[in-house]
């Protein structure tokens, strides 16, 4: 990585150092005050608001986590994206021993705060951000006085996520496709914006140091291998791996090769951008009899296989503000008015494949509105839903 850090810098919501660890001695606390005019001087400008900000040779790097900025400033030329992915890790390695990064936690463990500072960078450069090996040598209990330990011999091995010596009496692995879908639907029914962002969720309770092949129905790996990549063939976009992944082998042969970390961990996450078409679909029709009262017609149909069923499925319904006293009637389900968000909330435990379920609501309308009132705002009608063991993708 070309480049080191010079400093990093945990300041709270106003700007104050709360720790500050220098690596490389050539910038001082005053760099922090500097780094922080800048950023109010850009606070009302949304455009402006990059997480670089290069001022009088010196770069800062940022990300906010609750009301801490954690910030690293640099007199060379260094790999931005690299150093705030690290400040992503230092997030997690925080959240790991406080179970919260924020102001008071950090008060809390100076002691523990500087020691993983010292062991997460050296020199300016990030070195090993695995959580659950610097926890082996950087005990929280900092006071306890205890034999010196040396540090695990994962941290000098080539593979810092694992320890030697793991053993199990029954070796298993459990692997989760969790995908989440957000699709736009204009009043048309024309599909405006769908995308699928998913994760493979991985448990390993493997023995000693196992090397793992994983294989999926990607287009790109199936044409490099001659078969036929006809309808189960996907197209991943935005592919990011666990750092355990041999990204070399990947990019030869599209195999996913790796030793995994023992327990749980994102093994992958990618993005779909074709389009899927709704898994639920909502007509809604509204109707004023008089100005003060309305009724909507709500038809919720399932448009996937019938042996898939959606569970916790919410379906809320925007109405006027002034609305009251609903009467409403359900096929399935149960529906309360929520005047707190100005919206109807149907809610259906279980909606399986394949099936219509409706809904009919009138709204009394007291306010009295003037004969060319200008016309209100038509907020979308929002659907969430989880199906258990289902995948848009069709990811294999």
């Amino acid at each position: 990585m070309a480049g080191a850090a010079s400093a990093l810098f945990l300041l709270d919501i106003k700007g104050r150092v709360l720790v500050w660890r220098d690596y490389r001695g050539d910038v001082s606390a005053v760099q922090a005050e500097r780094f922080f005019t800048k950023l109010i001087e850009k606070e009302g400008d949304q455009d402006a608001q990059d997480p670089v900000v290069y001022d009088n040779g010196v770069t800062y790097m940022f990300v906010q986590h609750n009301n801490v900025y954690l910030m690293t400033a640099s007199r060379q030329n260094c790999n931005a994206a690299s150093l705030l992915l690290f400040l992503h890790r230092v997030v997690d390695v925080f959240k790991h021993y406080f179970e919260e990064l924020e102001e008071e936690s950090l008060r809390d463990n100076f002691v523990v705060v500087y020691e993983l500072l010292d062991e997460m960078m050296d020199f300016g450069y990030p070195q090993f951000t695995e959580a659950k090996i610097l926890s082996e040598f950087i005990k929280t209990d900092a006071y306890r006085m205890e034999v010196t330990q040396r540090p695990p011999m994962a941290v000098t091995n080539a593979v810092s996520w694992r320890s030697e010596g793991i053993r199990y009496k029954k070796n298993e692995v459990f692997l989760d496709v969790v995908e989440s879908v957000n699709i736009l639907v204009n009043s048309n029914g024309q599909i405006v914006r769908s995308e699928v962002v998913g994760a493979l969720k991985m448990r390993t309770y493997l023995s000693g140091m196992p090397e793992c092949k994983l294989g999926l129905n990607d287009r790109v790996l199936l044409e490099a291998q001659g078969r036929s990549s006809k309808g189960k063939a996907i197209d991943l976009d935005d592919i990011k791996f666990h750092q355990c992944v041999r990204l070399a082998r990947f990019e030869n042969d599209r195999t996913i090769s790796f030793v995994p970390p023992d327990g749980a961990f994102d093994l992958m996450t990618y993005r779909l951008s074709t389009q899927v078409k709704p898994l639920i679909w909502v007509e809604a029709q509204i109707e004023r009899h008089s100005r003060s009262r309305m009724e909507i017609t709500v038809k919720a149909r399932s448009q996937f296989k019938e042996r898939s069923t959606a569970t916790n499925v919410e379906i809320e319904l925007p109405v006027p503000a002034d609305a009251t006293n609903p009467n409403v009637r359900t096929s399935m389900g149960s529906a309360a008015y929520a005047p707190e968000s100005d919206a109807l909330s149907w809610k259906i435990k279980s909606f399986p494949g394949g099936k219509e379920y409706m809904l009919r609501a009138e709204f009394k309308l007291p306010s009295i509105t003037a004969e060319e009132a200008a016309p209100e705002r038509k907020a979308p009608i929002r659907v969430k839903f989880e199906i258990p063991y289902f995948t848009v993708s069709g990811i294999q």
